[in-house]
């Protein structure tokens, strides 16, 4: 078995063929389409953060709203940009919409991506030190107070003659707090190194459709090493848990007249490099189109998406709800039954 989920950006333009035209119909069409994936067996509904793009930017109200619609699937991101984040208020939001899904968070976080904008943290008030300039390690410090935060930490000393009477004795925590919520937590690594470094903090990988390009092997070779590695530190550090790990993937299964005209052309598509500044070059997977058959047979060749728990469908959000929804059955019915995920 393999958990199925779908990754949005949430896009929204006013494109001649684009169903999302507007921030609100991107959002209500989002709840939409996590409850028919609800119906039709995916597992989990997931979405990107990007702050000055038309696109999802504040998760916790959406994952809230989804929550509060299904009452099965994992609702998640992939990933939260934590040179944004004050990671207390973080550590409350999170909590509480797990607490809200009944323990269904699945916590995507990270450094985050190219940005719309040129150093975009500092406009939300978060400046890294001087040798720091990309926010790297702001982003990593920023989530390990976040980690203990919703760890049960407690730290800031009790007002004598507070308004309400204080729950225990001595330093109080952020509240709510959700039990569980730390092994929800993903980390997602872009290099072997910062997936072994979330591999001794204990917490899941996200690993995506980009990895830095650390030799000139295909991408999804380089992202199984990636995962190989992440796995030898896991067991390591002897932890006692098994650990999740997810790939996201672009997959369409071309099985009507419509699929094959918007997809088709996606059969001869190959990995990419591209550069990333302060990062260097990066390896971009290829996107997956071609009938069922044609997909199981060049989905068995994936290495890194044999060692995944759980594969992250990347859906076209303007498309629609409906169509979407049929994308992802699509998936459910005629490839993931022939690679053994159903």
């Amino acid at each position: 078995m393999k958990k199925i989920g779908y990754l949005s950006f949430g896009h929204w333009s006013n494109s001649p063929f684009s169903q999302a035209r507007t921030a609100s119909d991107t959002l209500l069409q989002a709840i939409e389409l996590a409850e028919m994936a609800e119906e039709i067996g995916i597992d989990g509904a997931y979405y990107r953060v990007h702050h000055f793009a038309q696109q999802h930017g504040v998760p916790y109200p959406l994952l809230a709203a989804v929550a509060a619609r299904t009452s099965r699937i994992e609702i998640g991101t992939g990933v939260i940009d934590m040179r944004y984040e004050n990671p207390l208020y973080a550590a409350a939001e999170a909590a509480t919409t797990d607490l809200i899904s009944g323990g269904r968070l699945q916590l995507g976080i990270s450094r985050g991506s190219p940005e719309q904008v040129i150093d975009g943290f500092r406009y939300f008030g978060y400046q890294p030190a001087e040798d720091d300039p990309d926010g790297a390690q702001m982003a990593r410090d920023n989530f390990q107070v976040f980690l203990k935060a919703i760890s049960g930490a407690r730290f800031a000393e009790p007002n004598p003659r507070p308004m309400f009477p204080n729950p225990y004795p001595g330093p109080l925590g952020i509240q709510p707090q959700s039990p569980g919520l730390r092994d929800r937590i993903w980390w997602g690594a872009g290099t072997r190194k910062t997936a072994e470094w979330a591999a001794e903090l204990g917490v899941n990988l996200q690993s995506s459709t980009l990895v830095v390009h650390e030799s000139d092997e295909p991408f999804h070779v380089q992202q199984r090493r990636q995962i190989e590695q992440y796995q030898a530190k896991w067991a390591e550090m002897g932890h006692e848990r098994t650990p999740r790990i997810s790939v996201s993937r672009s997959i369409f299964a071309l099985v009507d007249d419509q699929d094959w005209q918007l997809f088709g052309r996606d059969r001869q598509s190959q990995d990419q490099i591209g550069m990333i500044s302060g990062t260097g070059q990066a390896i971009f997977g290829r996107s997956y189109a071609g009938s069922p058959d044609e997909l199981i047979e060049e989905l068995r060749q994936d290495e890194a998406l044999q060692l995944a728990d759980t594969v992250l469908l990347t859906i076209p959000s303007q498309l629609g709800p409906d169509y979407n929804a049929h994308l992802l059955e699509s998936i459910i019915k005629y490839v993931a039954p022939g690679l053994g995920w159903r």
